[in-house]
């Protein structure tokens, strides 16, 4: 997260006790190893793939084109669950930062360690950001959520209350270190009539987990047939789907949603992270739904939705499949 690269700074001949938490000790120690170890080896699996937040703004800086992806924020979460600011909060840090358009995605009710909503508090909710609308403070503000998805794909939440929602994702919060192939637990996800975007769809954390497997090819082209976004999670420890990834949902013709999954204001700024990886990977802005304007993106969201309604997919409806 340093705003500059290390390497830049040694070369620079600048001390490394510029960058936050880094102490002469430590930059002793960093100034040894990029001397003595100038080819570092490639990290192992669950450390791979990651992009640090200098390169991030690099990338995006050289690619003017793509400011409008940074104008919207299609992930974040509030105090109602398990965030630490009120949805004025965050919205404020967002304008603060450019932003044109946030989705509030409190998690649903079966995620219970996250306090996780029930329809009446999302429909509450829901009043709120409609009431902040009208005002007209900027940014616009989506009713949304992020849904806990089961492994075979069902919600949790009712299909009515998800159906006045402009944004619905889901994600799967379980059986995220399962080691077999996973492509047909994504496919029925995928196929879910009450959900817009497939959400941080490997379940990967640095460090800590590698996240699901599954055939990417056949993922992201059944994301493509269907139009269910696939997320770009840009918060720094997911960074799900990766820039390799994204190569394979960019020849697929899949969309892409983009969001922070901010859990605090500061955390707001990640985005750039996101727009990068969606840059390195060869995505197209024309499949970004944040670069969508506010009357495209409902639009396509309801396009979607009617689709898959009625395309006589074998589709994991919300209620009905959870109760057999």
């Amino acid at each position: 997260m340093w705003p500059e690269e290390a390497t830049q700074l040694v070369q620079a001949d600048r001390s490394l006790t510029e960058l936050t938490a880094v102490g002469p000790f430590t930059a002793t120690f960093i100034r040894t190893w990029l001397r003595d170890e100038p080819d570092t080896p490639a990290p192992p699996p669950i450390r791979s793939g990651f992009m640090t937040l200098a390169r991030a703004r690099a990338v995006v800086a050289a690619h003017p084109e793509w400011r409008s992806a940074l104008r919207a924020d299609h992930q974040m979460h509030t105090e109602e669950t398990d965030g630490s600011s009120s949805i004025d909060d965050m919205a404020v840090a967002a304008a603060a930062l450019g932003r044109a358009r946030i989705a509030i995605t409190d998690h649903s009710k079966t995620l219970r360690i996250t306090n996780g909503m029930d329809e009446p508090r999302l429909a509450a909710q829901g009043r709120l950001i409609d009431e902040r609308n009208l005002r007209g403070d900027p940014p616009r503000v989506l009713k949304a959520i992020e849904m806990d998805l089961t492994p075979e794909g069902a919600g949790d939440m009712d299909a009515e209350a998800l159906a006045r929602l402009d944004l619905v994702l889901g994600a799967f919060h379980s059986k995220l270190r399962l080691k077999d192939d996973q492509t047909d637990r994504y496919l029925r996800a995928l196929a879910n009539p009450d959900i817009d975007v497939l959400a941080h769809p490997r379940g990967r954390i640095y460090n800590f987990r590698l996240g699901l497997t599954c055939d990417w090819v056949r993922v992201a082209g059944r994301a493509a047939e269907l139009g269910t976004a696939l997320e770009i999670d840009a918060y720094p420890d997911r960074q799900d789907l990766d820039v390799e990834r994204l190569g394979i949902v960019a020849a697929q013709g899949a969309w892409v949603s983009i969001g922070t999954d901010a859990h605090t204001p500061d955390e707001l700024a990640y985005l750039e992270i996101g727009v990068a990886a969606a840059i390195e990977g060869g995505v197209g802005r024309e499949r970004v739904l944040n670069c969508l304007s506010d009357d495209a993106l409902a639009a396509h969201v309801g396009a979607v939705r009617a689709r898959k309604q009625t395309s006589g997919d074998d589709a994991t409806s919300t209620i009905a499949s959870r109760r057999g």
